[in-house]
C-alpha cells in the first residue's frame, strides 16, 4: 500500500500579512512527499492586509484531518480568535495534527485554541507579551521549538521557520537544497530588523505606531484569553481574574508598552 502523502494545511484568513503565508507556502510546496492544502474558514477568495487575493482556498471544515497546521499572522490576528468559523476548525485540525506551526502572530492564534497552555512560542516582537494571557511562555528566538510546537517571529521568520520544517520532516539536506534554490541568503541593506539593533529615532517611531494598536489588540486578546482560560477547570473563575489582573498589571503605564520586557 502506498503510503499517503503528509498533509499541511495552512490555514488562512482575509486580512492575514501576505508575506507571513507565502514565505512558508513557498518552502512547504518544495518539501517531497507532501501534500499542501490551503484552507479557510468558509473557503473561496482570502484577501490579504496588501491587497493581495488568493483565490480558491478549500472550506476548513472540508480538510479531514492534517499533519501539521500552519497559522499565518496579520493585525488581525486578535480578531480572528474571537471568530468562532475559523477557530472551531482551528481547534479541531490542530488536537490532530502531529505538529502545530505559526509565525509572527500565528502563535496568539494558536494559543487562543488553548492547545500550547504552558509551552514556548514565538511571536512578532511587538506583540509576543499577549501569548501570556493565555499561559504561554514568550520566546524572543527567531524560531522557537517546544514538542511538536514550531513558532516563528515576525514575518520574514516564516522562511526560517519553514526551513525548520523542512530539515525536521525531510533532512538538512532537503532543506539546504530548497534554501539554495530560492537562493536565501539575506543580507538587508539595513540592520534595523531587531528592536535592539534599529537606530533609537526608528525604534521610537515603530514604536509610537505600535502603541497606537496596542488597546484594540490586547482588548481581543483578553477576550479570547478569558474564554479559553475559563473553559479549563484549573483557571475557572476568580483564577481567570487573578491572571487578568497580572497582565494587566505587568502592562501598566506609565511605561508605554513597546518598551517593556522583551521589547
Amino acid at each position: 500500500m502506498t503510503k499517503p502523502p503528509f498533509r499541511i494545511v495552512e490555514a488562512v484568513f482575509d486580512g492575514m500579512t501576505q508575506l507571513d503565508f507565502t514565505a512558508p507556502h513557498t518552502v512547504f510546496t518544495r518539501m517531497p512527499d507532501c501534500e499542501v492544502i490551503v484552507a479557510s474558514a468558509a473557503g473561496g477568495p482570502v484577501a490579504s492586509d496588501g491587497g493581495l487575493t488568493f483565490a480558491g482556498t478549500a472550506p476548513m471544515a472540508n480538510v479531514e484531518r492534517c499533519d501539521l497546521l500552519f497559522v499565518p499572522g496579520g493585525l488581525v490576528a486578535t480578531a480572528v480568535m474571537n471568530d468562532p468559523a475559523f477557530m472551531t476548525q482551528a481547534i479541531r485540525l490542530a488536537g490532530q495534527a502531529r505538529y502545530l506551526t505559526s509565525v509572527c502572530t500565528g502563535s496568539l492564534i494558536l494559543a487562543a485554541t488553548g492547545l500550547i497552555k504552558g509551552r514556548r512560542a514565538a511571536c512578532h516582537w511587538a506583540w509576543r507579551d499577549l501569548l501570556e494571557l493565555f499561559g504561554v511562555v514568550p520566546d524572543p528566538a527567531r524560531v522557537a521549538r517546544d514538542g511538536n510546537l514550531i513558532t516563528g517571529g515576525g514575518v520574514t521568520a516564516g522562511l526560517d521557520l519553514a526551513l525548520t520544517v523542512a530539515a525536521e520532516l525531510a533532512g538538512a539536506e532537503i532543506a539546504q537544497a530548497i534554501q539554495l534554490g530560492i537562493e536565501y541568503a539575506p543580507a538587508p541593506p539595513f540592520e534595523s530588523g531587531r528592536p535592539e539593533l534599529a537606530p533609537p529615532e526608528i525604534l521610537a517611531r515603530v514604536r509610537r505606531q505600535m502603541d497606537a494598536m496596542a488597546p484594540g489588540r490586547a482588548a481581543q486578546a483578553r477576550e479570547a484569553a478569558a474564554r479559553v482560560l475559563a473553559s479549563q477547570p484549573v483557571e475557572a473563575g476568580a483564577a481567570v481574574d487573578r491572571r487578568m489582573q497580572a497582565w494587566d498589571d505587568a502592562n501598566a503605564e506609565p511605561t508605554p508598552r513597546a518598551q517593556r520586557k522583551g521589547f
